[in-house]
């Protein structure tokens, strides 16, 4: 199978020719926060006095492993140092996880628009990804119980969910969570959970995990990652977390053929959790104005609708555009106002239905708020000119 291009990456050469003729570039199409690493993190960089940087465990440091045990008890996760295991990044985590529960063949349910990366680690793995499809129109909520149903084969293995979700900011209700549950009991099968946005849920609603829902411990397959809630992308520190000692040993081989997970990352990962409440508070009220700020924004341009989301720092919206993949490498290739333009990811690429997603973007609120509303105005006096908007 033919590896997928990445929405998020894939524009980059048309973003640095852009920038090669002077042009600004605003990035609102990756995942990368402009807030500040904390300064603990930063600190323990810059203070390691080491002769050698050696390998570490293969599973991970101890005592980091030992302080996210604590960490995750802070959102009632119950889990010990022997249930996590350290990645190098949330994209290992989902790899090691595919190849370990999965044989060549098998299916995983996954409701769309999801990460894009997902596909690329199913085809790593061998497995096959069936997708079921979300309205924009509904929020991007889960689609009924019966859909998925109607996807279950005797290749069924497992079920991959993001919560709260990139690429759209939907946060999964308590209901929906059940749901998930009563169907990974039913047909015995795996939940993947992609937890690593937990911190930016804006609702008054508790945060639910795959670990909240009571008996299918042993199914559960969590994922991490510093990258997002402490802007540390660049450390590539990730965790597995499952309680299935079974599950976890086969994992651990992929661990040690790859020998081991960043010291230097753990280094500065283990420092982030002493950063304290303040510089989280900080960050989550900082994305709650910039969501506001943006989804205001988009809705007030003309044929433009984005839902409003509930987690995260990302939202998909619909454009007035007949081919959105088009219309994100125009605004790099062709497009300046006042000598700027966007980098946006075309919405195509988050799902593996064709034709799904062609008139909608993904867009990260990832700058601050006086960034964005000048990427507002560039999309706004974009869509007036392109020849490929929709009448």
């Amino acid at each position: 199978m033919i590896m997928p291009d990445s929405p998020i990456r894939k524009l980059v050469p048309w973003a640095d020719k852009a920038k090669d003729k002077g042009v600004k570039v605003y990035h609102l199409n990756i995942g990368q926060p402009d807030l500040p690493t904390p300064t603990n993190a930063l600190d323990a960089i810059k203070s390691i006095d080491r002769e050698i940087l050696e390998y570490t465990p293969s599973e991970g440091i101890k005592s980091f492993r030992e302080k996210l045990a604590k960490y995750y008890h802070k959102f009632n996760i119950d889990v010990d140092v022997e249930d996590i295991i350290i990645t190098s990044g949330g994209s290992e985590a989902v790899t090691f996880a595919f190849m370990s529960c999965l044989d060549p063949g098998d299916e995983i349910i996954v409701p769309e628009p999801a990460y894009a990366n997902y596909e690329a680690f199913a085809i790593v793995a061998g497995a096959i990804i069936k997708s079921l499809p979300a309205k924009i129109e509904e929020g991007f909520a889960l689609p009924p119980v019966e859909e998925f149903e109607k996807l279950i084969t005797p290749k069924t293995k497992g079920m991959m969910i993001c919560n709260p979700n990139n690429p759209t900011g939907y946060l999964y209700t308590q209901s929906e969570m059940n749901k998930i549950r009563d169907l990974v009991k039913k047909y015995d099968l795996y939940l993947f959970s992609d937890e690593v946005y937990r911190e930016f849920c804006y609702t008054g609603a508790p945060y639910i995990s795959a670990f909240h829902l009571d008996g299918i411990e042993q199914n559960v397959v969590l994922v991490d990652s510093v990258s997002k809630r402490y802007s540390e992308c660049g450390l590539r520190v990730g965790a597995i977390i499952c309680k299935n000692k079974a599950l976890r040993d086969n994992i651990i081989k992929f661990c040690q053929a790859r020998l081991s997970p960043p010291l230097i990352g753990q280094i500065a990962a283990e420092a982030s959790l002493d950063s304290g409440d303040d510089y989280m508070l900080n960050n989550y009220n900082e994305y709650v104005e910039r969501r506001k700020f943006l989804i205001d924004g988009l809705n007030r341009i003309d044929g433009v609708y984005s839902p409003i989301p509930m987690g995260a720092f990302y939202t998909v919206a619909r454009l007035p555009v007949d081919d959105s993949d088009k219309f994100c490498e125009w605004l790099l290739s062709d497009f300046q106002w006042g000598n700027q333009t966007l980098f946006l990811a075309p919405a195509s690429g988050f799902y593996t239905i064709d034709g799904y997603g062609k008139d909608e973007v993904r867009i990260a609120y990832v700058l601050k708020k006086e960034d964005l509303a000048v990427c507002l105005k560039i999309l706004e006096e974009a869509l007036k000119v392109y020849s490929g908007r929709k009448r």
